[in-house]
């Protein structure tokens, strides 16, 4: 009776669109070693950039690397890569990422369409379908990172990630002053109420060294970030300075990190990358 039961549940598994998908999805899920989330309370604190400048410098140290981007109604990620095109399918009728460089690859929304000016206007179910299938449905391989870039906030697409894999950290994002900050406490008790486990904060913006005199100027205040994350009880990742180059970089779809790898930017990226690296060891 047990192997006529269990027959029939491999028929209707089969017949079963979602029980495909999910199995799709723990399919890709078991070959990536660490999962991660990058989110911010709210917009204008550098998430994007952060997102792909922490995955080139994970790609650097020699970690196989996927960055996907949820950020299913502003999907930068491909341009701030500099890649274009659109997605292709290998003979198993999966999408396969596109290539940085030979330890990164992405996937993005704006990969699958063919006009990049197009707005995305979808409702949360279809949210969640398309963020399902870009985990289903991608060969992403084996890797030992991968970095997911969501939208500000605490809406679909984070919940989404948070209820379609169940080992996935949250690195949240912030820069220094109180009204950013007081944004990234809401994000924080997000992750505690979907028992997500909060990896660390990087706080962005972090002082701009003035080009001129060299004399360091907190544009967004200091210290907000390690202060919040000293009361939350969560990891400190590391500040990244402000850097005007990041932006020239990212519009340009260029990498800083090759393009300026002594800049402080890029040495501080690869200071928290390095620091990840230690703590999933641990």
């Amino acid at each position: 009776m047990t192997e006529i039961q269990g027959s029939m549940n491999e028929v209707k598994a089969k017949n079963d669109p979602q029980a495909r998908q999910d199995a799709a999805i723990a399919d890709s899920l078991t070959k990536i070693k660490n999962k991660f989330i990058v989110m911010s309370g709210k917009g204008g604190v550098g998430k994007t950039s952060t997102s792909v400048n922490l995955a080139i410098a994970l790609s650097n140290m020699g970690f196989k690397t996927g960055l996907m981007d949820v950020d299913l109604h502003g999907p930068d990620v491909p341009r701030m890569l500099g890649l274009t095109g659109m997605l292709d399918l290998n003979e198993d009728r999966k999408l396969k990422p596109m290539h940085y460089s030979e330890n990164l690859v992405a996937v993005s929304i704006e990969s699958l369409t063919p006009s990049k000016d197009d707005a995305i206007i979808w409702r949360g179910p279809i949210k969640y379908s398309a963020i399902q299938q870009f985990i289903g449905d991608v060969a992403w391989g084996e890797l030992d990172f991968l970095i997911i870039d969501s939208p500000p906030g605490t809406g679909d697409e984070p919940l989404t990630i948070a209820q379609t894999i169940s080992d996935a950290r949250a690195i949240i994002v912030t820069t220094p002053q109180e009204v950013a900050l007081a944004d990234v406490r809401k994000s924080i008790n997000f992750c505690k109420k979907l028992k997500m486990e909060i990896f660390g904060l990087i706080e962005n913006m972090s002082g701009f060294s003035c080009p001129h005199c060299g004399k360091t100027i907190e544009l967004y205040g200091s210290g907000g970030g390690r202060r919040t994350a000293a009361e939350m009880g969560i990891n400190f990742l590391g500040k990244i300075p402000f850097d005007q180059r990041v932006v020239a970089c990212g519009d340009s779809g260029i990498s800083l990190q090759k393009e300026y790898k002594d800049s402080v930017v890029s040495i501080a990226f690869k200071e928290v990358a390095d620091r990840m690296s230690q703590l999933v060891k641990k």
